[in-house]
C-alpha cells in the first residue's frame, strides 16, 4: 500500500469529506477519489461507503486509517533518522587508499577527523571503482595516459598529480647525473609492480623509448619495500615524488625524455557525498594534499 494513499484515507476519516481532504492537500476532489479507488483495489473489503452525498469510512476503513497513523509516524521517524545521519558531521566514514597514499595521508587524516575508519586497498587500476561499494571514499591512482574513471558509475574528485621518478641507490653511478634518459636507465635491472597495476605500463614505455625491453628482476607492489630494495642497490624502480618516504640512501631523478606521473583522485558513489561527515573527510583530504603535494 502506498503511504500517500493511506494518508488520504486517514484525512478522510479526520476531515469527513472528499472536498475537505482536497482543500487541505491542495489537490482536486477527483484526484482524491481516484487515489482512494487505487487504495481500494488493494483491499479485500470496502474501505469507504456513501452516507447521503458524503463518502465516509467503513469499519474496515477506520481500522486501516488507525493503522495508517502508526505507519506514517514510523515513516516520519525513519525520515528524521536519515536526515540526522546525513547531517551528522561526526558520523563514521570509511576510507580506503593504495599503500603509498595510505602511508602518507592516513596519519594526518586520522588526527584531523577522529571518526574516520581507514583501510588499505592496493588493487589493479580497473578495480578501484568497484571499491566504492565497500567504502565511502576510495583514494585511487591512474597514470596520466590511462583511461579516465567511469564517470557514469562514480563521482571523481581530483586531489593531486604526482610525478614518478627513477629511484636509485645514493651510491649508484647514475645518481651523479642531473638528468636521465630512457637510454641511461634501460640497461639496469628493475623492480616492477605486478601485472595490471598502474606503474607497469610506464616501464614498458621506458623500454620502448630506449629500444630495448627492461630487465625486470623483482615484482613488488609495496613502495616502501621497493624503496628498501633500491636503497640496498638491488635495482632501479619508479617511485612517486610526493608519497615516497624521504631516505638519504635514495636518489630520485626525473626522466628528461619521458616525464611520467599519476593522477591521485577520490572516487565515491554520488549519494555518499550527500553525507556531511563524508564531505568533512573529503575536505580534509584536499587540505592534506594541498599542504605539500601529497604530504
Amino acid at each position: 500500500m502506498d503511504p500517500h494513499h493511506l494518508r488520504l484515507l486517514r484525512e478522510l476519516g479526520d476531515r469527513g469529506s472528499v472536498a475537505a481532504v482536497a482543500r487541505s492537500l491542495h489537490i482536486t476532489p477527483s484526484a482524491v477519489s481516484q487515489q482512494l479507488n487505487t487504495l481500494q483495489r488493494s483491499a479485500p473489503v470496502p474501505l469507504t461507503e456513501r452516507s447521503g452525498r458524503r463518502l465516509v469510512l467503513t469499519e474496515a476503513g477506520r481500522a486501516l486509517a488507525a493503522a495508517a497513523v502508526e505507519v506514517l509516524t514510523a515513516l516520519d521517524r525513519a525520515d528524521r533518522a536519515v536526515g540526522a545521519y546525513l547531517d551528522d558531521p561526526a558520523a563514521p566514514v570509511t576510507v580506503s587508499a593504495f599503500h603509498s597514499a595510505a602511508l602518507t595521508w592516513f596519519p594526518p587524516l586520522a588526527r584531523r577527523v577522529p571518526g574516520v575508519r581507514c583501510a588499505d586497498e592496493d588493487v589493479a587500476r580497473a578495480d578501484f571503482p568497484g571499491l566504492v561499494g565497500d567504502y565511502d571514499l576510495v583514494i585511487a591512482h591512474r597514470l596520466a595516459h590511462s583511461p579516465p574513471w567511469p564517470a557514469g558509475r562514480v563521482t571523481v574528485v581530483p586531489l593531486v598529480y604526482e610525478p614518478l621518478y627513477v629511484a636509485m641507490a645514493a651510491d649508484s653511478p647514475l645518481a651523479g647525473k642531473s638528468r636521465l634518459t630512457a637510454v641511461d636507465v634501460a640497461g639496469e635491472p628493475w623492480i616492477s609492480v605486478h601485472e595490471g597495476f598502474p606503474v607497469e605500463g610506464v616501464l614498458t614505455a621506458i623500454g620502448a623509448a630506449a629500444g630495448r625491453p627492461l630487465d625486470i628482476v623483482h615484482r613488488i607492489n609495496e613502495f616502501t619495500v621497493t624503496a628498501s630494495m633500491v636503497a640496498a642497490g638491488a635495482a632501479l624502480a619508479l617511485l612517486p615524488g610526493y608519497t615516497t618516504v624521504p631516505d638519504p640512501r635514495l636518489v630520485l631523478r626525473p626522466l628528461a625524455d619521458l616525464p611520467v606521473g599519476r593522477h591521485i583522485d577520490v572516487l565515491a558513489r554520488p549519494e555518499a557525498l550527500h553525507r556531511a561527515a563524508v564531505r568533512v573527510v573529503l575536505e580534509a583530504l584536499r587540505e592534506i594534499s594541498r599542504a605539500g603535494g601529497a604530504s
